[in-house]
């Protein structure tokens, strides 16, 4: 889709502090907020959960857990734990980066905007899927990331729509073109016009392969508008989401291996489709990743891209628990530390809620590891700024 042109530019050497330079001071004052491995190994070390929630009482995220008596009655099942820890600690999140935005002028919060609508996909998406299996809109409403909120009378509008044709018809006009996200649910409706109307489309494509298509659209989009802004911001956060279309890329191969997805004839057509047209394996590599049908070949053409090459070796040899999200994860958080280290581009805003994510993800494993008495596993997860990771240890010894 068409980006239109900032209206102001992110500034230079010479001005970008005058524009942003508070913006940013408050984000990279925001970094020291990540924990460190003397509190990863404390945590590493609780008996329960509540032994969890104390050692986090002297971190940012004492605020967010300060009103609960404890993380989680004993007995839940793991859904529970990750509701209630990460809701916790994402609240801390959502509290800092919408000061942030209130902070921020254009096109900076343009850009801090953007971000948010990955998070309005992922709730549209969970409230149409809610929708069509009949579940209750209080708890899906529950299940939605604060980020991507929108109004509340539209979510709730959704379950009132009939299923039928008018219906549905009625859903995207109220729902789909209202959000900020709208753009994306008419380039995929327009995109599938020949399958039928907006009804079937709705019931008929899986909601996975809709969700697929939008962040498809959104990275595009994203990628677009950093492009345009140029100068550093376009140089480093170019590479963030060249790196994240092609992480996409890859899982939906991956994941289409025994699904009609990978047959022969939808390969070229439905599959390609939803690969980004952007990044590092864009276009020679997404052509070749349209004809691959199994994981052998999948392999094969990663091994001609060098830094995908090692990725793939992890989950090939699928040793040490190590799974690709983790080889994706670990690659990820050496990116977006490195974000941290220039200055005078908007990369610093995208991977604080990134890394911080990542931190939120940690932190859920460990409860589930001490709910679940699985101790052996509990230091499988991917620190923040830690002096111990590989890359940074790496440096070191040389």
């Amino acid at each position: 889709m068409a980006t239109p042109a900032p209206k102001s530019t992110p500034g230079d050497m010479a001005s970008f502090n005058i524009l942003h330079g508070f913006t940013e001071a408050l984000v990279r004052g925001m970094r020291s907020s990540f924990l460190t491995d003397a509190d990863y190994h404390h945590l590493t070390q609780c008996e329960t959960l509540d032994d969890v929630r104390l050692n986090l009482s002297e971190t940012d995220y004492g605020n967010a857990l300060a009103d609960m008596n404890s993380l989680i009655p004993t007995g839940l099942q793991k859904a529970a734990v990750e509701k209630t820890v990460s809701f916790s600690l994402v609240a801390q999140l959502v509290t800092e980066f919408q000061y942030l935005r209130t902070q921020a002028i254009e096109p900076l919060s343009t850009f801090l905007d953007f971000i948010t609508y990955e998070y309005m996909i992922e709730n549209v998406m969970l409230l149409l899927k809610g929708t069509l299996s009949g579940r209750d809109i209080n708890e899906l409403i529950a299940q939605c990331h604060p980020l991507g909120m929108f109004k509340e009378s539209t979510m709730r509008s959704i379950p009132t729509f009939e299923s039928s044709p008018r219906g549905y018809q009625d859903l995207y006009q109220t729902v789909l073109v209202d959000t900020p996200v709208g753009p994306y649910f008419a380039l995929f409706l327009q995109e599938t016009a020949g399958r039928g109307e907006v009804s079937n489309v709705l019931e008929e494509v899986e909601i996975e392969i809709i969700k697929s298509s939008l962040i498809k659209y959104w990275i595009e989009d994203f990628s677009n508008f950093v492009n345009s802004l140029g100068g550093e911001t376009a140089t480093i956060m170019g590479d963030l989401l060249k790196v994240r279309a092609d992480t996409n890329a890859i899982n939906i191969t991956l994941n289409s291996f025994g699904t009609p997805l990978n047959e022969p004839a939808m390969r070229a057509s439905d599959r390609k489709r939803l690969y980004p047209a952007v990044g590092h394996l864009y276009p020679a590599g997404t052509s070749m990743l349209a004809d691959v049908g199994d994981e052998d070949e999948l392999g094969r053409v990663l091994e001609l891209f060098p830094q995908y090459a090692s990725i793939w070796n992890v989950h090939a040899a699928g040793g040490d628990g190590k799974s690709i999200d983790d080889a994706f994860y670990e690659r990820d958080v050496q990116m977006l530390e490195l974000a941290f280290e220039g200055q005078m581009h908007y990369g610093a805003f995208y991977a604080y809620v990134k890394l911080k994510e990542q931190e939120i993800r940690n932190l859920v494993w460990i409860s589930e590891c001490i709910l679940q008495q699985q101790k052996e596993e509990i230091n499988k997860f991917v620190p923040v700024f830690s002096f111990n990771a590989p890359w940074r240890a790496g440096s070191k010894r040389r």
